[in-house]
């Protein structure tokens, strides 16, 4: 994907794959440049602007220090019910394909 390779896997996945899911993000495509992974939600519309900045108030609870130990990014598609993670893993399930077998 453009010269980015293995920016999603953690530990525990099997196989090397991107941040992208397979047929690219909703209203959005493929991601090509740096990302940043928020824990929660953001209200809005899709692709909206968000302002980072320094918190002016020391965080005081247990939740806000905690490390996050990120086990597993889900890169299956997001249009439909997308079960495979990497091309890959989706061309070994369903094996050689009539319509790839005709090129």
């Amino acid at each position: 994907m453009r010269g980015v390779d293995n920016n999603a896997s953690t530990e525990a996945d099997p196989d090397p794959k991107n941040i992208t899911p397979i047929g690219g993000f909703p209203h959005y495509g493929i991601v090509n440049e740096d990302f940043l992974c928020i824990k929660g939600a953001v209200m809005g519309p899709k692709k909206r602007q968000i302002t980072l900045r320094k918190t002016l108030v020391n965080p005081s609870k247990a939740f806000h220090t905690a490390k996050v130990d990120l086990k597993f990014i889900d890169t299956s598609s997001k249009i439909g019910h997308g079960k495979f993670q990497t091309i890959r893993e989706k061309d070994k399930f369903y094996g050689p394909l009539a319509s790839k077998q005709r090129e």
